[in-house]
C-alpha cells in the first residue's frame, strides 16, 4: 500500500540529471509508490482533455521522486510536504503544487483493551516500534520522552508482533495497518501524528522552479487535470480501483475498495480539495528547523503555488 519510508533524503544522483526538459505538452509523473488509492486521482484524470500527454511512473521503495523532479527528469512528482522542505532548505528548487492529504495519514496503532486516550499515554508502558529518525519521532519524545516507553525498530507494515502482544503499539498509516489488523481479528485504536500538531502535507503534486516559469499554462493545466480527477476519484473510485489493481495486483481488488473509502476524510475536508496555506507550511518549517532536519530555513509563501 502506502510507501513505508515517510521521510528519506537521498542523495542527488548525477544519472537523474535529464536531458532538456520534455515538451510542455509531454509529461511524466513519477510517483513516490505503487499505484494505490492514495493515487487514484491522479489515475482518473483525464488529461488529454486540457492537452496533456501525461505518463505516470510509479514508484517504489527508495524512489528519489524530488529528485527526479528537481534535476528535470521528470516534470511532475508525488511527495510529502517534509520532504520538499528538507529539499528546498538543500537547494532544490521544487514547488508544491496540490496537496490531496489534508489531514496526514500518518499514526500510532494500539490495542483498544489498553484504554488509552491519547499519544501522551501511548508513551507511559509497553513497546512502541517507530523509525526513531522520523520528525514526529523526535517530536513525540521531546513532548514526552521515551523513558517508559520500549523503543524498537518499526517492522514497516508487518504487524505479527502488534497482533501477539497487547501491550505492542506501531507507526502506522490510517488506512493500512489498522484494516488489516481489524481483518485479523485485532480491536485497535489509532492516534494520529497530528494529535501533536505534526499534520504536514502528504500526496502533494510537485514540479520544479524552473519548469513552473517555463511552462505555466502547462502547469495550470496539469493542476486543472489533477483536481477533476480527484473529484472524480473520490465520488466513483471503483472503475479507476480496477485500472489501478492490474498495474498493482499485490494489493486485492476489495482492499483498493476499502483503503478508497478510508481516506475520504483526509482528503475531503472543509478546505477546497487540493489547497495549501502558508500557515501550515510555516509551521511545518518550524517543526523541522526544531528537530534539526533543515539547517536554513526556506520562505514558507516559496514552498508552495496554490492554483
Amino acid at each position: 500500500m502506502l510507501r513505508r519510508s515517510f521521510l528519506k533524503t537521498i542523495p542527488a544522483i548525477s544519472l537523474l540529471s535529464s536531458c532538456n526538459h520534455a515538451a510542455a505538452n509531454r509529461i511524466r509523473l513519477a510517483l513516490n509508490w505503487k499505484p494505490d488509492p492514495q493515487f487514484g486521482g491522479f489515475y482518473a484524470a483525464n488529461y488529454k482533455t486540457h492537452g496533456l500527454d501525461v505518463d505516470i511512473l510509479p514508484g517504489g521503495a527508495g524512489t528519489p521522486t524530488i529528485q527526479m523532479v528537481g534535476a528535470g527528469s521528470a516534470e511532475f512528482g508525488i511527495v510529502s510536504a517534509d520532504e520538499l522542505v528538507v529539499a528546498r532548505s538543500r537547494g532544490n528548487d521544487v514547488v508544491a503544487l496540490f496537496a490531496v492529504f489534508q489531514n496526514n495519514p500518518q499514526g500510532i496503532m494500539a490495542h483498544s483493551a489498553r484504554k488509552l486516550n491519547n499519544l501522551g499515554e501511548v508513551m507511559k508502558g509497553g513497546t512502541l516500534a517507530i523509525q526513531k529518525g522520523l520528525p514526529y519521532a523526535r517530536l513525540l519524545e521531546k513532548q514526552y520522552g521515551f523513558d517508559k516507553v520500549k523503543v524498537v525498530p518499526s517492522p514497516g507494515g508487518d504487524i505479527t508482533a502488534f497482533l501477539s502482544d497487547p501491550n505492542f503499539a506501531q507507526q502506522c498509516f490510517v488506512m493500512s495497518e489498522p484494516l488489516t489488523a481489524r481483518h485479523k481479528g485485532a480491536d485497535v485504536v489509532v492516534f494520529p501524528v497530528s494529535e501533536i500538531g505534526y499534520n504536514p502535507y502528504t500526496t502533494v503534486l510537485t514540479t520544479s522552479g524552473d519548469f513552473l516559469r517555463k511552462n505555466a499554462n502547462a502547469v495550470g493545466k496539469m493542476v486543472a487535470s489533477v483536481r477533476e480527477g480527484w473529484l472524480g476519484y473520490l465520488n466513483d473510485p471503483g472503475p479507476t480501483n480496477q485500472k489501478m489493481n492490474q498495474l498493482n495486483p499485490s494489493m486485492s481488488a476489495a482492499s483498493f475498495a476499502e483503503v478508497a473509502e478510508a481516506q475520504k476524510p483526509l482528503i475531503q475536508t472543509a478546505v477546497p480539495l487540493g489547497s495549501m496555506t502558508k500557515d501550515r507550511w510555516a509551521t511545518l518549517i518550524k517543526q523541522l528547523k526544531e528537530v534539526g532536519d533543515i539547517q536554513t530555513t526556506p520562505p514558507a509563501e516559496e514552498c508552495f503555488r496554490w492554483l
